[in-house]
């Protein structure tokens, strides 16, 4: 077992209940939240041996426990998970400004007791799948592709259950890129998305692509509109598509606008109906972090502050 502070880079608090319901990738495996989020299991690939295991959970006050399940991991084994953890949960990320900006807000100055930190997976890759699988469809055909993702192509850690997405790190690009079409169109049951999915991981694969470096980067090395320009090249990637993608990779200037949070805005707001202009005019003063703004405001009850 490890700890991890609960601090930003910037100095601000970190809430870990607020962080695991975030949004919705948090329910889709290889993570699995406890049903109030005060914890979740996840499983994740090392640079040493097979996938692992592991549970976070709130800890002293101020701190996240960290448990690796399974069999004893050494020192090396349990850096590795550390610090996919700590990529996992964002704490790498300063929101100081953020917060800052949302001090004088009446309607989001909650948020600065520690919310807004978006979970993302531990890989680019698998947030650019997960987001191909939201597109034009419910919610339950995405639990649906994504489950059978990873159930059947990912790697297992030791003791995962047979037949089920639990306990299995998300596949590789060279899995995905292996399972052949047949795969997307029968198993996974993905449509037309299939296509797109294949595509990008054999892109991947071959080296051809480093959506990796999308979450490296700066940036002064790559601005948000090359950013949004270069996955909107992306298969299976539109508008509403590219602006999930960049808010877990930290970039907040987009506002996520689609048949749930437009109606939920309006619901919000306490307002008959809200064009795109009216609601992109309300959290303009929030610059680049406008979209993160909006989603705060449209999540705030997904937490029972009592």
């Amino acid at each position: 077992m490890r700890e991890l502070r609960l601090v930003g880079a910037g100095g601000e608090p970190v809430d870990l209940v607020r962080t695991l319901n975030s949004h919705g990738f948090v329910d889709l495996p290889p993570m699995k939240p406890d049903p109030d989020y005060r914890a979740t299991e996840l499983t994740v690939r090392t640079r040493r041996g097979k996938p692992r295991h592991i549970r976070i959970e709130s800890g002293r006050r101020g701190y996240a426990k960290l448990s690796i399940l399974g069999p004893a991991s050494s020192n090396g084994v349990a850096d590795d998970v550390t610090d996919v953890v700590r990529y996992v949960l964002r704490l790498d990320a300063d929101l100081s400004s953020f917060y800052a900006a949302a001090a004088d807000d009446e309607q989001l100055s909650w948020v600065t007791t520690g919310a807004g930190r978006m979970v993302r997976s531990a890989s680019v890759f698998e947030d650019v799948v997960k987001t191909i699988c939201t597109t034009n469809c419910t919610w339950s055909a995405t639990v649906r592709m994504v489950h059978a993702i990873v159930a059947n192509l990912g790697e297992p850690a030791a003791g995962a259950p047979p037949d089920t997405p639990w306990g299995r790190a998300f596949p590789t690009p060279e899995a995905m890129a292996e399972a052949g079409t047949g795969f997307y169109r029968d198993v996974a049951r993905a449509g037309y998305r299939g296509a797109y999915l294949e595509s990008l991981a054999r892109s991947v694969a071959a080296g051809e692509l480093d959506v990796e470096w999308f979450g490296r980067a700066s940036a002064d090395e790559l601005n948000d509109e090359e950013l949004e320009r270069r996955l909107l090249a992306l298969p299976g990637v539109g508008p509403y598509a590219a602006a999930h993608i960049m808010m877990t990779l930290g970039r907040y200037h987009r506002l996520i606008l689609d048949s749930w949070t437009r109606p939920t805005y309006v619901k919000r707001a306490g307002r008959k109906a809200a064009t795109d202009a009216a609601i992109q005019r309300r959290f303009r003063r929030y610059g680049p972090y406008a979209g993160l703004a909006f989603w705060m405001f449209l999540t705030r009850d997904w937490v029972d502050e009592a």
